[in-house]
């Protein structure tokens, strides 16, 4: 079946889940490959709940090294409570659960043993609106380098700063200003800062969650161009309502609605040929 993005997909990513088609007990399991040739982080039958709520049903995913996987689904589907379970950012929410399995290398990132400080540096997280520190643009970048003791001396920090800038594609813009204030940048350069803060402390996993949601068109098109170019070194995974968004960045694409992960497919399968109507009526915008 040949399907047709919507221009402006807010109305669907944005409506009252309760509009939405239920969905059916038998179509519990996930229609898709969920598994990935290299897989660098791996969710099985994972479950949150906040206090008695279900949240994640079930979500199995594998998420591939130096792939981009785009997470789309309806306001409330449950897309952003689940990346933020792939670094344990729900620790920080009082009565909220995590259950089954999610593995960085094979390691169980929610065993007692593992320390989440040195786990949010190998899987760091980009929010939807930027949020420089209040410190200068260096300062910004060599937060994370120093508290994690990844400089020998100054000569590594600085180096450090610069490597990471200049893979956020800020470095040009910045390199005479790196004592100005980081929150003076306009929001697309707040948000390249971000990205090089979270670039500076080597991590193997980049999460996104709507990076693009609070900047006009022309900071968004070099953020995405930005993301097709990090793929080379880091894995992403991004939350975005754009379906556009999705289409453009991402290698393969995972579908949420209602807490469940209905559908994981190549990008262009999902979008031209999808296989649960869920996903089909979403793309079409039969709903919202």
């Amino acid at each position: 079946m040949s399907t047709v993005m919507l221009e402006n997909e807010s109305s669907a990513a944005d409506q009252d889940l309760s509009e939405a088609p239920a969905i059916e007990k038998a179509s519990y399991r996930t229609v898709g490959e969920i598994e990935s040739a290299n897989p660098i982080m791996s969710a099985r039958d994972v479950q949150v709940f906040y206090g008695d709520k279900h949240a994640i049903i079930d979500v199995n995913l594998d998420i591939g090294a130096n792939e981009v996987v785009a997470m789309i689904g309806p306001s409330g589907c449950g897309k952003s409570t689940f990346l933020r379970c792939l670094n344990r950012m729900n620790d920080t929410i009082d009565g909220c659960r995590v259950e089954g399995a999610i593995t960085l290398d094979g390691a169980d990132i929610y065993d007692k043993r593992m320390d989440v400080v040195p786990l949010r540096a190998r899987v760091g997280m980009v929010f939807q609106k930027p949020n420089p520190f209040p410190k200068s643009i260096f300062e910004n970048v060599a937060y994370g380098p120093r508290i994690h003791g990844l400089a020998r001396d100054k000569y590594d920090l600085d180096e450090i700063v610069h490597t990471s800038l200049e893979k956020a594609g800020l470095l040009n813009e910045v390199k005479d200003r790196l004592d100005s204030p980081g929150t003076g940048l306009s929001g697309g350069q707040q948000q390249r800062l971000c990205i090089a803060r979270a670039i500076a402390v080597s991590p193997e996993v980049i999460l996104m969650d709507e990076p693009c949601s609070a900047l006009d068109p022309i900071a968004t098109a070099k953020i995405e161009e930005l993301i097709d170019e990090l793929r080379e070194n880091y894995t992403i995974a991004i939350v975005t309502h754009s379906m556009q968004q999705a289409a453009r960045v991402s290698q393969r694409t995972a579908y949420f609605h209602l807490g469940k992960l209905i559908e994981v497919g190549e990008t262009s399968q999902i979008f031209t040929n999808p296989r649960h109507k869920l996903t089909e009526d979403y793309i079409t915008g039969r709903f919202g």
